[in-house]
């Protein structure tokens, strides 16, 4: 029961910001609640694969490329690129505390000097962010990559 109300509040944060890079972008208004839907679909994909032990990156790649796959169907259905329900969708997914980490890491070791925990510490949350990054854009154009292309993938 507490990992079904987890679930529902990561979901239910996840639409904020959603919907608030949503109307940044100046999306139309009738595709706010579905970017706002995927942003809650896409964090708690995310949010059930962690839970179940997969890493943070791979559950992002999969959370985004289930996004991507949800804004093609939608675009199909409504007439509008993909890109206008899926890309205020993983605005929540963005690794911001990862890079935050890594600049403060940067910050210490420039004030206090090098150490090897400090460069560590910067090491891995670049590379976390790296991937994380990385997930969400390869998985942003994996519906792409499979529904439009021109010639077989084998």
């Amino acid at each position: 029961m507490t990992l079904i109300l987890a679930l529902l509040n990561d979901m239910l944060l996840a639409m904020i910001p959603a919907l608030g890079f949503a109307l940044v972008f100046n999306v139309p208004q009738k595709a706010l609640k579905y970017c706002a839907i995927g942003g809650a679909i896409g964090h708690g994909t995310r949010f059930l694969l962690m839970h179940w032990g997969l890493s943070i990156e791979w559950s992002t790649f999969v959370a985004a490329t289930l996004v991507g796959m949800i804004g093609v169907h939608w675009s199909h259905r409504f007439l509008a690129h993909p890109k206008v329900f899926t890309v205020a969708a993983l605005i929540p997914m963005v690794p911001g505390v990862f890079a935050f980490k890594a600049m403060i890491a940067i910050v210490e070791i420039n004030h206090r000097g090098f150490s090897l925990a400090l460069w560590g510490l910067m090491i891995d949350n670049v590379l976390k962010a790296v991937f994380i990054v990385a997930a969400l854009a390869i998985g942003l154009a994996m519906p792409g990559l499979l529904f439009y292309r021109r010639r077989p993938v084998v």
